[in-house]
């Protein structure tokens, strides 16, 4: 059972910050993080329209500051939960040899919902949107991982 859980987009200051404080407030006693496969923001808050709309569901993310995911967080953690394809294969051109930490769509979690990523709201504009898609990724995920 996986304990250590790194949720990733291509920023780290919407889709992966959103994600990591959503599950956290389901499921505290797992240890998360959330990282960006770019790194245009290290160091920031997550952005302002994403913090308030998780405020509004009760979810609060002014604590998280980005970061780069780093070929080390393979080590670090027990399951790698990527947005999109290309924060997938972002994620596994960092593999290092030998790993075989699971890296997966968190999207996978919530077959019911029809999608195949998380689009991202930064772009899109659809926070509410995006985190629809999150929560029940991460209500999946929180069965999943009870067993």
């Amino acid at each position: 059972m996986s304990h250590r859980i790194l949720f990733v987009c291509l920023g780290n200051i919407c889709r992966s910050p959103a994600a990591e404080g959503v599950f956290r407030a389901r499921a505290p006693h797992y240890a998360t993080d959330s990282a960006g496969t770019s790194g245009w923001h290290i160091g920031d808050p997550p952005y302002g329209p994403m913090q308030k709309a998780a405020m509004v569901r009760g979810v609060a993310l002014g604590d998280l500051r980005a970061r780069k995911f780093v070929a080390e967080d393979f080590n670090r953690f027990d399951l790698i939960l990527g947005m999109d394809a290309d924060n997938i294969a972002n994620i596994e051109d960092l593999r290092p040899e030998g790993s075989d930490t699971p890296v997966r769509l968190l999207t996978d979690f919530a077959p019911e919902t029809g999608a195949d990523h998380v689009p991202d709201p930064y772009y899109t504009r659809d926070f509410d949107g995006a985190l629809d898609l999150i929560e029940a990724a991460v209500e999946g995920l929180a069965a999943h991982l009870r067993g």
